[in-house]
């Protein structure tokens, strides 16, 4: 009788990790205490760019209790090491943004801590700051010197730019004289341009950690363990070398319990990480590391804002001819992962459609702001954004609904995407948009709210987005990574999957232990996972891109099944086995050769190719596609709008755990409603001025709507039993699909997001309608954008 795989894929176990979470006794960071441990603390800048000019010590602390850190006691190099070199571990001379880190402090106390920070006195010879991309690029347009803040030379690149993209739909020369033709040849040429703000994470626990250092006899640093809360151990072990000089191996780092991350754990850690193994380095103690909420949002990571461009070529019965698109992102000081993002905001950016010529043009340039990085949805969001609010755009200036007009141009299964990737497993976006449209009540509530919008001061409207999402690291990218796993059995006979791949809050460890259950044929209950330790787990990859459960779910799967195979040939596991018989297979097995490891590597599908010169190729294994379509109501008497509905349907192959899946979904709408109308980061002089959860306004559980999660499955060749990642999608679609609903409830398109009450008040009030809604917008006037020319 075979094995009873309760909790396998598809199934919707209790997640690995749930219990404790419950019943408290899990322990985060701030949780853990090490005996003779010390506190740190990190002193920071107060302006935006300049010079150190001096550092003098308050007499009104005893700094000879102090641990100070500076620059030149950094034993290796004084960098936070990307892609780029470019980030210094703390500012020897130059400052590049407000909160930049200058010295470290630890002592025993906490509370003497938040004295000393205020009793360090920093003079500075201040130089003028750039905090826009308009001020960033009008300086290199103009060669001022002066507003030079990143020296592109030094990192083959160029002033004031961490990175260009140049993408065509096919060979550049006859992307370009394609492109000439269709806009000659063109209806309609439909410009647009689109401005995204940046987004903080707002995970529930901040940044923290706690470091400890080992010296030799002679007081040279022998090795440093980190452990704390993060996303990717090894990306922390990575910079922990460079800091220290140190081979990998010296260089240990721990998973613990992690609240929340979504991409503001990814590159973070390496800084927090570095700065308090530097702490325990020179005080001799464990030092913990940790930011209150004020310090954790002013200093770390956000989403890149952004400014995408359109100029589209299109004919009367609403084909698309051609595309000229430009997407910029703000990286911040310094580059990080900008780069990255920028990859993804490109190969993105022409989103489902056919497009017989297009060219995408992108850029990250530098500001005197906070580096900014990874965040869900990875440059996406941002240019879905720019495409889904110009499709409507398109569609009313030529007359056409957005369904329609999207409807003649949806990419299908044997397309090309814009990078010339064949779509060979099935693509069906006219039944998404269908069905979508359906759950959503669209057509209905269409006509319904038209005519109740003509009487009443809340305008009601319902709009939609199109997109779709690659999974797992961009083109060749996991050939790169050549990510490694484990599959070990434990002495009673128990299958233990090792992976740096980590669990913090998506369910990470849950849907690896249903792959291996549905591989081994077990029940998921007997499955374990390891902490991610770097000193026990290999390297798997980061656990960013959507890429654990197809790519990393993928290896177990593999290695599962080589299991399967070992103890079949050397321990007469039978076929069709029982929980009981692997038990007594395994223990056979291990009674005769002590062990068993299973290792499988990351190995690229044969048919993938991508070509990172062009940027052409294979972009991705595969794709997770979507419709998700919003429903609003705009008070004309207050100006605020909200999001009274929300239907989110995506195609993500076969779903492995379905409760978890549908909270992925709602979780990442809710972060999408609050991007779009409600969270907004206050800049003044580069510093975060609403640094804080009481004036960074964020949608409660009391602000959203009710989320509708619907799934179609069509699995895939490349995940365990046909799943696709999932959890940057639902990232993408809701900001346009809310402007877009908006836009059809007041007929004002609105192009900037977040859009603020005060933005849509300014836009009423400056149309000549203060009570707005019953304006019609001729489409050949535009007054946010522009429409260049009309020629029908």
């Amino acid at each position: 009788m075979a094995a009873d795989i309760t909790g396998g894929i598809g199934a919707s176990p209790i997640r690995k990790e749930g219990r404790a979470k419950v019943l408290g006794a899990a322990r985060y960071i701030d949780d853990i205490s090490l005996p003779g441990m010390w506190y740190g603390a990190t002193v920071r800048s107060t302006i935006a760019r300049g010079k150190i000019r001096n550092i003098t010590f308050g007499p009104e602390v005893h700094w000879d209790e102090f641990c100070i850190v500076r620059a030149s006691d950094i034993p290796g190099e004084n960098t936070i090491v990307h892609l780029t070199k470019d980030h210094p571990c703390l500012a020897a001379e130059a400052i590049n943004h407000p909160d930049e880190p200058i010295l470290l402090l630890a002592h025993p106390s906490k509370t003497a801590l938040l004295h000393a920070v205020k009793a360090v006195r920093i003079e500075y010879d201040e130089l003028p700051g750039i905090f826009t991309l308009e001020e960033s690029e009008q300086a290199v347009e103009n060669g001022d010197v002066d507003r030079i803040i990143w020296d592109g030379s030094k990192w083959g690149a160029t002033a004031n730019c961490f990175k260009t993209y140049t993408m065509y739909s096919g060979e550049g020369t006859e992307v370009e004289a394609g492109l000439a033709d269709a806009f000659e040849k063109a209806d309609f040429i439909v410009t647009g341009e689109y401005a995204t703000g940046a987004q903080e994470q707002l995970y529930i626990e901040n940044n923290g950690v706690i470091a400890e250092c080992v010296k030799d006899a002679r007081g040279n640093v022998e090795s440093v363990f980190v452990q704390g809360s993060m996303q990717c151990p090894y990306y922390l072990v990575h910079a922990l070398t460079l800091v220290f000089n140190l081979p990998e191996e010296k260089c240990r780092v721990l998973q613990v319990e992690t609240g929340g991350a979504f991409g503001g754990k990814e590159d973070f850690p390496s800084v927090i990480g570095s700065h308090a193994a530097l702490l325990a380095m020179k005080c001799g103690h464990p030092v913990k590391l940790t930011y209150d909420r004020a310090e954790d949002m002013a200093a770390t990571t956000k989403r890149h804002p952004s400014r995408t461009r359109l100029r589209t070529a299109v004919t009367k019965d609403g084909k698309l001819l051609g595309a000229e698109i430009e997407v910029t992102i703000d990286g911040g000081a310094y580059s990080t992962l900008s780069p990255v993002v920028l990859s993804r905001a490109t190969i993105h950016a022409p989103g489902p459609y056919k497009w017989p010529f297009v060219r995408v043009k992108s850029k990250a340039m530098a500001t005197n702001i906070p580096p900014h990085g990874a965040f869900r949805g990875f440059g996406a969001p941002q240019s879905l954004f720019g495409l889904e609010r110009h499709m409507d755009k398109i569609a009313k200036t030529i007359g056409l609904s957005p369904e329609e007009l999207r409807r003649r141009n949806f990419l299908a299964t044997g397309d090309c995407t814009a990078t010339g990737q064949p779509l060979v497993e099935e693509v069906d976006m006219q039944k998404l948009l269908t069905r979508a449209l359906d759950e959503a009540g669209y057509h209905e509530k269409i006509a319904r709210y038209a005519e109740e919008n003509k009487t009443s001061p809340v305008k009601r409207g319902v709009g939609f987005a199109t997109f779709m999402h690659g999974t797992g690291f961009t083109g060749s990218g996991e050939r790169r990574l050549n990510s490694l796993v484990h599959l070990d059995l434990l002495p009673d006979g128990r299958p233990q999957i090792l992976v740096s791949s980590t669990e913090f809050g998506q369910g990470t460890n849950t849907i690896l232990c249903q792959a291996a259950a549905s591989a081994l044929k077990l029940p998921y209950e007997l499955i374990t996972i390891a902490q991610p330790d770097t000193s026990v787990v290999p390297n798997s990859g980061p656990t960013v891109a959507s890429r654990t459960a197809m790519i990393v779910g993928k290896l177990i799967q593999r290695a599962s099944e080589q299991m399967l195979h070992t103890l079949s040939t050397f321990a007469g596991l039978p076929e069709g086995h029982t929980a009981k018989q692997f038990e007594e297979a395994a223990l056979k097995y291990l009674g005769e050769f002590k062990s068993l490891r299973e290792s499988v590597r990351y190995e690229p599908p044969t048919k993938i190719y991508w070509d990172d010169e062009l940027y052409r190729g294979d972009a991705y294994p595969g794709y997770a596609w979507a419709v998700y379509v919003a429903e609003v109501a705009v008070d004309t008497r207050t100006y605020t709008a909200t999001c009274t509905r929300f239907d989110a349907l995506q195609e993500v192959g076969r779903v492995m755990h379905p409760v978890l899946a549908k909270g992925q979904i709602e979780g990442g709408v809710a972060q999408g409603i609050g991007y779009a109308i409600y969270e907004k980061c206050v800049w003044k002089d580069g510093h975060m001025a609403n640094n804080q959860m009481t004036n960074y306004i964020m949608p409660t559980s009391a602000d959203l709507p009710p989320i509708h999660v619907h799934f179609e499955e069509v699995p895939s060749i490349h995940g365990p039993n046909g799943a696709k990642g999932i959890g940057e999608l639902p990232m993408d679609g809701p900001a346009p699909a809310i402007l877009n609903a908006i836009e059809n409830a007041t007929g004002v398109g609105f192009n900037t997001i977040p859009l603020l009450p005060e933005d849509i008040f300014e836009r009423f009030t400056s149309l000549g309608h203060p009570h707005g809604g019953s304006e019609e917008l001729d489409p050949n006037v535009d007054r946010d954008t522009r429409v260049e020319e009309v020629l029908a």
